[in-house]
């Protein structure tokens, strides 16, 4: 296992498959690295470098008390690719990673990256505000918080329906998948599981996205019902100067079966291009 230790002293964890070109995925919440592996997997078969780390808090790295905030989750991101040397890289992020990823470069720019993708990411702003009314509001993520503190296990059960569309009619519901995501899910620290919930849900992505100058893949499942797509993906293809947004019919946040594949596909395509 791999890990290397932050300039506030946080230990992180990553994994780092195959050579090449470096791919850099940042995961979702609750989750941890692992939710990327199929992709990570994918990419060093096919003659590239797959990193993914545990963002803070979450999965194996540490779990301090303070620095649960976007900043510091690029700040980590930066320090990991200076400490393996990145150069070129492709980064991608789902959900809040992909705010990870935005504000990466909103703070320290695109001199190690040639490339991103977005994957049903956060950007611009989840909240519902008088500028952003297509927005969720409030009272949602307030309920996600008290759900977290009150019975986060029975709370990231349930979750797992709506993220991968289980609920949906016909849906061909996995027991295997749902449990993972449970597991991944209750690696993550209280704490850092809390306060990330402010930090994907109120933080404004809008100038990060501006100072993207690279060519950006921006995926997204127009039946999302975590990060819904009107108040983000079309929002983020209007305001990074070089981004191609690629809707997926029928698709939830996260990516199962036929979904996944037509994401994998397209993910492979864009860093080869």
């Amino acid at each position: 296992m791999s890990r290397f230790t932050t300039s506030d002293g946080t230990e992180i964890y990553y994994k780092d498959w195959g050579e090449g070109r470096p791919v850099v995925f940042s995961h979702g919440w609750p989750l941890n690295a692992d939710a990327w592996d199929r992709q990570a997997r994918l990419v060093a078969e096919n003659g590239f470098r797959a990193i993914a780390h545990d963002r803070r808090g979450h999965g194996r790295s540490g779990q301090p008390w303070q620095g649960n905030n976007m900043d510091r989750y690029a700040d980590d991101l930066a320090e990991l690719i200076e400490s393996l040397n990145l150069d070129d890289a492709v980064l991608v992020g789902h959900s809040t990673g992909g705010g990870e990823v935005a504000r990466y470069i909103g703070r320290h720019g695109t001199g190690r990256v040639a490339k991103a993708v977005l994957l049903g990411a956060v950007p611009p702003l989840m909240l519902r505000t008088d500028d952003n009314p297509e927005g969720t509001p409030k009272e949602a993520f307030d309920g996600i918080r008290a759900a977290v503190e009150a019975d986060r296990s029975q709370f990231y059960w349930e979750l797992s329906e709506s993220f991968y569309g289980f609920n949906r009619p016909g849906a061909a519901v996995s027991e295997g998948v749902r449990r993972a995501f449970w597991m991944w899910s209750m690696q993550a620290g209280l704490k850092g599981a809390y306060d990330c919930v402010a930090q994907f849900s109120e933080t404004d992505f809008t100038e990060d996205l501006s100072r993207i100058d690279v060519p950006t893949l921006v995926a997204h499942g127009d039946d999302d019902q975590i990060v819904p797509i009107a108040a983000s993906a079309k929002r983020t293809a209007q305001l990074v100067k070089d981004a191609t947004l690629k809707v997926y019919e029928g698709a939830p946040h996260g990516l199962v079966g036929d979904f996944e594949k037509a994401f994998n596909d397209d993910l492979l395509a864009f860093i080869r291009g």
